[in-house]
C-alpha cells in the first residue's frame, strides 16, 4: 500500500464531501507538514469548515529538512512548498496536490502527484464507492473548480458517463 503526503486542499475537499475517511484505506501512512496544519488552523479560526488534523490519529505531522530555495520565489503556499519538499525527501510517497502550478513543479521534480480527483478514482477502483459522478458534483458544490474537460475525462476514466 502506498504512503502519502498531503497539502491542504485535498484534505479540505475530502473533508467537506465527507470522504476524508477514505485516505487511510488508500494509504498506509498519511503525512502532512506543519505548514498544512497552520493553513487548516487559520481556516478554522476564520470559521471555515476545515478538518482538524488532531481529530485523525492516522494523520502524522512531519517536517521537511529543507525547502529547495528555487521554489521559494514561486507563487505557492507554505503547505504546498513543505509537502513537495517532504515528498522530495521521501521519494516513495505520493504527494497530494490540487494547485496546477504545484502539480507541474512536483511532476517536474519527479514526484508522484495525485490530486483530489485521482483519490476519487482510486477509491472507486478499490471499491470504496460505486460511482464518483455524484461525488465530483459535490466537490463542485463545496468550491472546487473543475473544468468540463477534466470532469468528462475523470468520469470516462471511472467508466461513468456524465448524466
Amino acid at each position: 500500500m502506498s504512503k502519502a503526503i498531503s497539502n491542504t486542499s485535498p484534505l479540505l475537499y475530502l473533508h467537506r464531501i465527507g470522504v476524508l475517511k477514505w485516505l487511510p484505506k488508500l494509504f498506509s501512512e498519511i503525512w502532512l507538514p506543519n505548514g498544512v496544519v497552520i493553513e487548516l488552523q487559520a481556516g478554522q479560526q476564520r470559521g471555515y469548515d476545515v478538518p482538524n488534523p488532531t481529530d485523525y490519529n492516522w494523520l502524522r505531522v512531519v517536517e521537511p529538512q529543507v525547502v529547495p530555495s528555487e521554489w521559494l520565489s514561486l507563487d505557492l503556499g507554505a503547505g504546498e512548498l513543505e509537502a513537495m519538499a517532504l515528498a522530495l525527501e521521501n521519494p516513495g510517497y505520493v504527494v497530494l496536490l490540487d494547485d496546477a502550478l504545484a502539480r507541474r513543479i512536483g511532476q517536474a521534480a519527479g514526484l508522484t502527484v495525485w490530486g483530489t480527483l485521482k483519490v476519487l478514482l482510486e477509491a472507486k477502483s478499490q471499491g470504496l464507492t460505486e460511482s464518483i459522478y455524484p461525488i465530483v458534483n459535490c466537490l463542485e458544490d463545496v468550491g472546487m473548480w473543475i473544468s468540463e474537460d477534466i470532469k468528462e475525462r475523470v468520469l470516462m476514466l471511472a467508466g461513468e458517463k456524465k448524466e
